[in-house]
């Protein structure tokens, strides 16, 4: 009787621990919460930047030009975004009218949509957003600040106490879609359907991360005509994790860009291993970066193959690499500093 009582709490328990387990890997494998907030978008891309504070020893990141409207959000809102900015997730909005079509409306250009997670000073982003706004709607007791930004309209809401949506789609419904993604409870398989599709191909740990429809005939995309001769998807993301785990002495780099066939991937694998070898000529060329040991092992590290209908490219940036770029620039390119007034020529006395 004993046995017959015990059996169901046992399953119960099984049963119970096996769907926490399933939810927890599909939590891991699903876009952050940031980026599942975002509208469906022709691109998206996402970058932890807590991380990449502590591969920096902990400290800010390089400081951005503090034009005097940055140093007026910053002085009213006590927000810098090179200090308190943790993660963003951005989703871009292509224009409507283009050959393949986008998801930016009758805009002739690009659009987009973001949601930013940091440390924010809550009354005093809400007092500065009041003072600039040129109308504010409450929607599901969110308040949307409506922006005059040069000929567009950026519409703000402040989602929780440290997360931000902002977005310049012409369509309120955008930034409307994402207050109400927020309010609902987290779910794995939320998030827009493009993202979710090849967000598979996104390294798992990855830092920074880009999913995007390449169109070669598209402006918004032409830069990759030299590449791409046909329309392609590209996922591009980088991890602290190597594919077996072992270390963190880089950040595996990974790109991958789905094609319409085998023989496409194969003309563009080739176009890519062209490519990067002329690429590192450059540098070798140029001699400032050629010699250094961190750059020469991250071009080493490049492996270019074809993977059925995929072109794969992976390397390995190495950590000093990467430490170098978050220090900013090397002395010898910033510009020079201003040279002290020269005073007047004295008389000689023994004249």
């Amino acid at each position: 009787m004993r046995i017959r009582r015990t059996l169901p709490v046992v399953l119960v328990v099984v049963v119970v621990a096996a769907a926490v387990t399933l939810a927890v890997q599909l939590r891991k494998l699903a876009p952050p919460e940031a980026a599942r907030l975002l509208p469906g978008a022709d691109a998206f891309f996402y970058a932890n930047l807590s991380w990449a504070r502590r591969l920096n020893g902990g400290k800010d990141l390089p400081a951005v030009s503090h034009d005097p409207e940055y140093e007026r959000f910053i002085q009213q809102t006590g927000f810098q975004f090179e200090r308190d900015l943790d993660e963003a997730a951005f989703a871009v909005h292509y224009p409507g009218n283009r050959p393949a079509g986008g998801t930016g409306g009758s805009a002739p250009e690009m659009r987009f949509s973001e949601v930013l997670v940091g440390r924010f000073h809550g009354e005093r982003l809400t007092g500065y957003l009041r003072q600039i706004a040129r109308s504010i709607d409450t929607y599901h007791s969110v308040e949307i600040f409506t922006i005059p930004v040069e000929s567009r309209l950026l519409r703000v809401a402040v989602l929780s106490a440290d997360s931000v949506a902002a977005s310049n789609h012409d369509d309120p419904a955008v930034i409307q879609g994402i207050v109400d993604r927020s309010k609902r409870l987290a779910s794995p398989f939320g998030g827009p359907a493009f993202l979710r599709q090849y967000y598979r191909g996104v390294q798992l740990g990855s830092l920074s991360w880009v999913i995007a429809k390449i169109d070669p005939a598209a402006p918004e995309t032409a830069e990759w005509s030299a590449v791409f001769t046909k329309p392609a998807t590209v996922v591009i993301s980088g991890s602290l994790l190597s594919p077996l785990y072992l270390h963190v002495s880089a950040v595996h780099l990974r790109a991958e860009a789905f094609t319409g066939g085998g023989d496409e991937a194969a003309v563009l694998a080739d176009k890519l291993t062209a490519f990067i070898a002329l690429t590192r000529s450059a540098e070798i060329s140029v001699g400032t970066h050629g010699t250094d040991a961190d750059v020469k092992a991250l071009f080493d590290s490049v492996k270019v193959r074809q993977d059925g209908d995929h072109a794969v490219v992976t390397a390995a940036m190495p950590l000093g690499f990467l430490h170098k770029m978050l220090a900013g620039p090397p002395p010898e390119l910033n510009e020079p500093a201003a040279m002290p007034p020269q005073s007047p020529a004295q008389p000689n006395p023994s004249r």
